[in-house]
């Protein structure tokens, strides 16, 4: 299964979702409307702690992207609107740039959650 994770920033629960996502065996990428500088520090942290890593992830713009042929098109829950953009699931996660890290073990927890019922 082919799947694009979208949000705004593309810093932190996209970036999650595409590294998890490609550790359990999916197609993944990500990218936020209004992409940040860089993967956030915290996002990375929860991941390895888990055997997972962000190396060659960099956060990018929905417009920079080809966004046909994915399967599914997952919004993190951030109210982005993409009117180019079929989104078939809001997982509607609080974003956790800016919070402490177990805000963000417990968002990557949730994105386990979420891919393992897909």
């Amino acid at each position: 299964m082919k799947i694009l994770f979208v949000c705004v920033g593309n810093t932190c629960r996209s970036q999650m979702a595409e590294a998890i996502a490609k550790g359990m065996g999916y197609e993944a990428v990500s990218a936020g409307t209004h992409p940040g500088e860089e993967i956030a520090p915290n996002a990375i942290k929860v991941l390895s702690e888990i055997g997972l890593s962000v190396e060659n992830q960099f956060p990018k713009s929905t417009d920079d992207i080809e966004t046909q042929g994915f399967d599914k098109i997952i919004s993190m829950g951030c109210g982005v609107n993409c009117p180019n953009l079929r989104i078939s699931q809001d997982w509607n996660l609080e974003d956790p740039h800016g919070r402490e890290i177990g805000f963000y073990r417990k968002t990557r927890d949730k994105i386990l959650n979420y891919l393992s019922d897909l």
